[in-house]
Formats: C-alpha cells, sequence, structure tokens
C-alpha cells in the first residue's frame, strides 16, 4: 500500500470532541430516533459516544466488508444485515453511525436497505458527502485518515522534509 501525500492523524481525545459535536448536531435536528444501526467496524465507536450522549438503548450493527486500500475500493459484501422490524417505513426514525464517509459506497449500500433513516458520520470527503445528511468534519479526497484504533506511538516525520531542526 502506498501512503497517502495528505495524512489526518486523529487522537483517542480528538475523536471522542468530534463524536460529541456530531452528538450536539443531532441533537439539535430535534428528531425522535428510536434505534442507532452503525456500520461496522468504524461506526462502532461514534455510536457509543452517541448513544450516550444522545440516550439511545438500541443499537443494532449492519457489517458491510470492501477490499479497501487508498488507492481503490472493491465490491461491496453484506456480511450481516439490519434486523427485520429497524426496517419498517424505510428505517424511518433509525439514525445511521459510520466514523466516515469517503466513496459513499458504504452508506448506498445501507441506503438500499434503510432509505428513510438519517445517516451521520463523523468526517466526510466531497464523493461521500451527497450520501449523508450530517457529518462533522470534511476532509480532501485525497486524505487518509489515520483514526485512534488503527495507530500506534510512532516517530512522525515532518511535513516539510529536510527541515533544520
Amino acid at each position: 500500500m502506498s501512503l497517502p501525500d495528505k495524512a489526518f492523524p486523529v487522537s483517542w481525545d480528538q475523536f471522542h470532541r468530534d463524536a460529541r459535536a456530531l452528538a450536539w448536531r443531532l441533537a439539535g435536528l430535534n428528531q425522535n430516533f428510536k434505534a442507532i444501526v452503525c456500520i461496522t467496524r468504524g461506526g462502532l465507536v461514534p455510536a457509543a459516544i452517541i448513544s450516550r450522549e444522545l440516550n439511545i438503548r438500541l443499537i443494532e450493527t449492519v457489517c458491510i466488508a470492501s477490499y479497501h486500500d487508498y488507492d481503490t475500493q472493491g465490491e461491496m459484501n453484506v456480511l450481516k444485515g439490519v434486523t427485520e422490524k429497524l426496517t419498517e417505513n424505510g428505517g424511518e426514525g433509525v439514525l445511521v453511525i459510520d466514523d466516515l464517509t469517503d466513496t459513499g459506497k458504504t452508506a448506498a449500500e445501507v441506503r438500499a436497505i434503510l432509505p428513510n433513516a438519517h445517516f451521520a458520520c463523523v468526517y466526510a470527503k466531497p464523493k461521500g458527502v451527497p450520501m449523508v445528511h450530517t457529518f462533522v468534519t470534511e476532509v480532501s479526497q485525497d486524505t487518509w485518515i489515520y483514526f485512534p484504533w488503527d495507530m500506534g506511538f510512532t516517530y512522525q516525520e515532518p511535513i516539510a522534509k529536510g527541515s533544520r531542526g
């Protein structure tokens, strides 16, 4: 895998603040969400934070896999769907949560299952923005977000390589 030119590392503290900011935006919508459907795996952490902040106790997962690296995203494969009860009325009253919308392909797959649900994510890239209703931060399409659950502590090269220190 080739590394992207633009990296956006996110710490646990930053992610928690951003997920809470998403909860604030969602609370301001004055919708009575009856359940959260989180898109695994990335949606698990923000769903936990948002369920606490919005006091939503019913949490379901939809599990979708695809071969994905920095350059390509492959075919979508639904490993686990959503409980039939939550699909009633197209998922009306359901809040779908993910960490990121990149190309929008995953959200499109879930939208086919829950067309009337409210889609929210913490971060969004331009290609994915049309697939979500609410998000917190937009980054450029060529930026790679490094989530805290994917990182360890290592030395980081300066942005301007060859700088004198």
